[in-house]
Protein backbone atom coordinates (compact mmCIF):
# COMPACT_ATOMS: atom_id res chain seq x y z
CA UNK A 1 0.00 0.00 0.00
CA UNK A 2 3.03 2.38 0.81
CA UNK A 3 4.61 1.48 -2.23
CA UNK A 4 1.40 2.25 -4.18
CA UNK A 5 0.96 5.60 -2.48
CA UNK A 6 4.87 6.36 -3.33
CA UNK A 7 3.89 5.84 -7.01
CA UNK A 8 0.81 8.09 -7.47
CA UNK A 9 2.94 11.36 -5.95
CA UNK A 10 5.44 9.97 -8.43
CA UNK A 11 3.68 9.86 -11.34
CA UNK A 12 1.84 13.48 -10.38
CA UNK A 13 4.64 15.00 -10.05
CA UNK A 14 5.40 14.20 -14.27
CA UNK A 15 2.80 16.66 -15.25
CA UNK A 16 3.17 18.93 -18.66
CA UNK A 17 3.17 22.60 -18.28
CA UNK A 18 0.30 24.97 -20.11
CA UNK A 19 1.36 27.49 -22.42
CA UNK A 20 0.33 30.24 -20.34
CA UNK A 21 1.97 28.83 -16.97
CA UNK A 22 5.52 29.28 -19.18
CA UNK A 23 5.74 32.59 -18.34
CA UNK A 24 6.29 31.86 -15.24
CA UNK A 25 9.07 29.95 -15.84
CA UNK A 26 11.24 32.59 -17.62
CA UNK A 27 11.35 34.75 -14.65
CA UNK A 28 14.56 36.52 -13.59
CA UNK A 29 14.09 34.63 -9.96
CA UNK A 30 14.32 31.58 -12.14
CA UNK A 31 17.81 32.32 -14.17
CA UNK A 32 20.61 31.11 -13.64
CA UNK A 33 23.37 33.65 -12.92
CA UNK A 34 24.57 35.65 -9.83
CA UNK A 35 21.99 38.34 -8.75
CA UNK A 36 23.20 41.84 -8.08
CA UNK A 37 22.95 41.25 -4.18
CA UNK A 38 24.93 38.30 -4.33
CA UNK A 39 27.78 40.17 -6.28
CA UNK A 40 27.91 42.91 -3.71
CA UNK A 41 28.26 40.03 -1.54
CA UNK A 42 31.22 38.60 -2.67
CA UNK A 43 32.69 41.68 -3.54
CA UNK A 44 32.40 42.64 0.26
CA UNK A 45 33.45 39.76 1.18
CA UNK A 46 36.40 39.93 -0.82
CA UNK A 47 37.57 43.03 0.50
CA UNK A 48 36.95 42.04 4.27
CA UNK A 49 38.85 38.81 3.78
CA UNK A 50 41.89 40.45 2.06
CA UNK A 51 41.92 37.94 -0.82
CA UNK A 52 39.52 36.71 -3.72
CA UNK A 53 38.93 33.30 -5.30
CA UNK A 54 36.57 30.37 -6.03
CA UNK A 55 33.93 33.02 -7.13
CA UNK A 56 35.48 33.20 -11.16
CA UNK A 57 37.26 36.62 -10.55
CA UNK A 58 40.61 37.56 -9.63
CA UNK A 59 42.74 36.36 -7.01
CA UNK A 60 45.75 37.48 -4.79
CA UNK A 61 46.80 39.14 -1.96
CA UNK A 62 44.11 42.14 -0.64
CA UNK A 63 47.13 44.23 1.06
CA UNK A 64 48.62 45.52 -2.41
CA UNK A 65 51.89 44.92 -1.73
CA UNK A 66 53.35 42.26 -3.84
Amino acid sequence: MLFGLLAVVAMNSCVSVAAYQKAYLNDTEMALQAKKLEVYETNFQAYREGAAGANGGKSGGGCGCN
